[in-house]
């Protein structure tokens, strides 16, 4: 064996070791981790993290990496166990009813341990702000700490700010963001319709558009269409409204049946079902509600009802 043959040997086996020691590392602080825990109660339903980011790096042996992906894969598992309990057509930014009270602790130790842990930050903006608002803009805000110059935590806590009403903080946010190192020419813009128009749907149709086309996150950028499904629809049950009016103030009375009002919806450009309904976004049809005076969603819809 050559002496090129044999350094390369070693360094293979060497890198193997380094691996054999991660995992072994994890398997340790799992153990760790489980010998903290009481004895399990089946009356209680949350479980409790019982490392913090501190106690989780001394334990990881180095390997902070590692146990931060560890930490990332615990916090999507614990999603996923919850959200199975609601019904499908429910985006990830509505989870607020399923006492997530475990998420926070569990992005908060992924990050410490691997402070530029990009795709955590974005999941703490997108749903912890239905848990707590507060946990997530003080996890967004560490991110920015110690990652000055990386506008996507800009625009991930400008979008928490927005979601609170807090147009103002938003557009300081986007500004701060379109300053960083190549920062898109669309974080200036979004500054200055922050503080012109925060509240319109407008706004509202460009954050989930950016965000749509920004995120690695396949939850995320399915979240975002359903967003930008719900403002499209928004709009065409506010003309369903309009039409529904005039049709009462010519006629003296709510509308019966769709077909009443074919035309007047293919000349809006809407997409009418063989009854002659107007189907929404995701192609279901619009239920005539209060006595044929309002029209709503039908509850098949993968359309946000909220």
């Amino acid at each position: 064996m050559s002496d090129a043959e044999h350094k390369q040997k070693m360094r293979d086996l060497a890198l193997a070791a380094v691996i054999v020691l991660g995992f072994a590392s994890i398997f340790a602080l799992s153990r760790a981790i489980d010998a903290r825990k009481p004895p399990p109660d089946p009356a209680l339903e949350e479980e409790s993290l019982y490392v913090n980011g501190n106690a989780a790096r001394r334990l990881s042996l180095g390997f902070d990496g590692l146990m931060a992906d560890w930490y990332w894969m615990r916090s999507l598992q614990y999603v996923g166990r919850k959200i199975m309990s609601v019904p499908d057509n429910v985006p990830i930014d509505d989870l607020g009813a399923l006492n997530l009270n475990l998420l926070a602790p569990l992005l908060d130790v992924t990050t410490t341990l691997d402070p530029q842990f990009m795709e955590a930050y974005e999941y703490a903006a997108v749903v912890l702000p239905a848990v707590n608002v507060d946990d997530a803009i003080r996890i967004t805000r560490k991110g920015i700490a110690a990652n000055p110059e990386e506008w996507r935590l800009y625009h991930h806590l400008g979008y928490i700010y927005w979601q609170r009403g807090d147009f103002q903080t938003a557009s300081e946010l986007y500004g701060a963001g379109a300053l960083t190192p190549g920062a898109p020419l669309w974080m200036q813009a979004m500054k200055a319709r922050m503080a012109a128009e925060g509240g319109s749907r407008d706004t509202a149709r460009e954050i989930y558009l950016r965000m749509q086309e920004g995120s690695g996150d396949a939850q995320i950028k399915e979240m975002a269409r359903r967003r930008l499904m719900q403002l499209d629809s928004l709009d065409q049950r506010d003309t369903l409204r309009k039409v529904l009016a005039a049709y009462k103030s010519r006629s003296g009375r709510c509308l019966s049946f769709w077909r009443d009002v074919t035309p007047v919806l293919q000349n809006l450009r809407f997409t009418v079902d063989p009854t002659g309904a107007p189907v929404d976004p995701a192609g279901f049809p619009y239920r005539l509600v209060k006595d044929g005076c309002d029209a709503d969603l039908d509850p098949r819809s993968e359309v946000p009802a909220r």
